[in-house]
């Protein structure tokens, strides 16, 4: 399945960093992993931290699927609310469940820290408004709740909204100290291409033609009849892993986004700060780190790639009519656009560890809008399964929950 149409902003200002072979050889490895994105990347790094003859696969290039298409706003907020999210999981999985974002956050500064990264990791505070009056006692009901759990939150009304943001046409919001935004295809680059130095094999354009999983490990056929013979194997390939699952676990949907030309006058006072609103679809935005506005949402339910490439000038247009709304006063003239594709689960929650049906296989699916956020999550929820020791987390993100 195609990822995303057009080229994805982050594609074309970054190009290919690195580049690498596809397989042409029988191999033994402790460790596959399936899907050379973000996420694989981020698993990578821990397993070669920890010692383990690792390799990575991908059909594609790498960091060429959804990870050139994100927008990579860095939240630790859920698509469901804390306060929705603890009805339906509890009181102590849904705060432990958002705790644990936050502390992602830090843990990816130290990552691009120890790599000596130029993604352009920034620390910004989020801003999470009310597009309409009757969102408001909802979104007090959220502010009420994380305040109660501890969170760095502050409630504003609107007047304060369009004093400090020039945002406008808002009804009072969550202010959260803590976000953060990076290039995540930089990042992915750049740590396939740290850990290659350590050992990592990363093969690109490497497709599977059959798997056959057993007690003793995993034996991958690739197309061009090469054998992967694994102890373990992790798929790291987002919604695409979800193909193999008989269960139903998440609902595709496609995504728009865009980006204005290199502007010197945006907003300062938004320049550190994500903002995204209450609206269905929501639309969020933030700044890049080459001075640029960059804006998403119109999300649909996903039926083909052909129907939401169709789509993409319609919903350029509608997103910038939206922009319009709430910040009148500045002029964005769109420089690139495109569509993607990705999942939601009912909870907001990632499907990470062991599935009944595959031996010697552990998933890191992280959904939704922390599919980063929670692939950080991973690196430790994988490092304990791997070693047998059980992990909290893993109970709040398994399969058949």
């Amino acid at each position: 399945m195609d990822l995303k149409s057009n080229e994805p902003f982050w594609l074309v200002k970054n190009g290919m960093p690195h580049s690498y072979p596809s397989l042409t050889a029988n191999i033994e490895t402790d460790i596959l992993i399936i899907g050379a994105g973000i996420t694989g990347s981020l698993i990578a790094h821990q397993c070669i931290k920890e010692g383990y003859k690792t390799t990575i696969i991908d059909r594609r290039d790498v960091a060429n699927g959804s990870t050139s298409a994100t927008t990579s706003m860095l939240q630790y907020e859920i698509d469901v609310p804390l306060y929705k999210l603890k009805t339906l999981i509890g009181n102590d999985a849904a705060t432990a469940s958002y705790k644990a974002c936050l502390a992602s956050l830090s843990k990816l500064e130290e990552i691009t820290k120890e790599i000596n990264s130029n993604c352009g990791f920034k620390k910004k505070e989020s801003l999470y408004f009310a597009s309409y009056k009757k969102d408001v006692p909802w979104l007090k009901q959220e502010y009420e709740a994380r305040k109660k759990e501890g969170f760095d939150v502050k409630w504003l009304e609107a007047e304060a909204i369009e004093q400090k943001y020039a945002i406008k046409n808002s009804f009072g919001g969550i202010l959260s100290k803590d976000g953060a935004s990076i290039d995540a295809y930089t990042l992915c680059h750049e740590l396939l291409n740290f850990n290659s130095k350590k050992g990592l094999g990363v093969y690109d354009k490497t497709a599977i033609k059959d798997t056959t999983y057993n007690a003793n490990g995993v034996q991958v056929i690739t197309e061009d009849s090469y054998l992967i013979s694994a102890k373990k194997i992790i798929y790291c390939n987002g919604f695409e892993g979800t193909q193999l699952i008989k269960e139903h676990i998440a609902n595709l949907l496609a995504t728009y986004a865009l980006v204005c030309e290199q502007n010197l006058e945006i907003p300062k006072k938004i320049t550190n700060t994500l903002v995204w609103n209450t609206a269905q679809p929501y639309l969020y935005l933030r700044t890049t780190d080459d001075n640029r506005l960059l804006i998403g949402g119109e999300d649909i339910k996903f039926t083909t790639g052909k129907k939401r490439d169709q789509l993409l000038t319609y919903k350029t247009s509608r997103l910038e009519k939206k922009l319009k709304k709430i910040l009148p006063d500045y002029s964005f003239k769109t420089d690139y656009s495109w569509a993607g594709t990705f999942a939601e689960t009912k909870d907001g929650l990632p499907y990470i560890g062991e599935h009944s049906d595959f031996k010697n296989t552990l998933f890191v699916l992280g959904f939704g809008g922390n599919g980063i956020t929670f692939s950080v999550l991973g690196m430790d929820i994988i490092s304990d399964l791997l070693k047998g020791k059980k992990n909290k987390l893993a109970e709040y993100f398994r399969f058949e929950r």
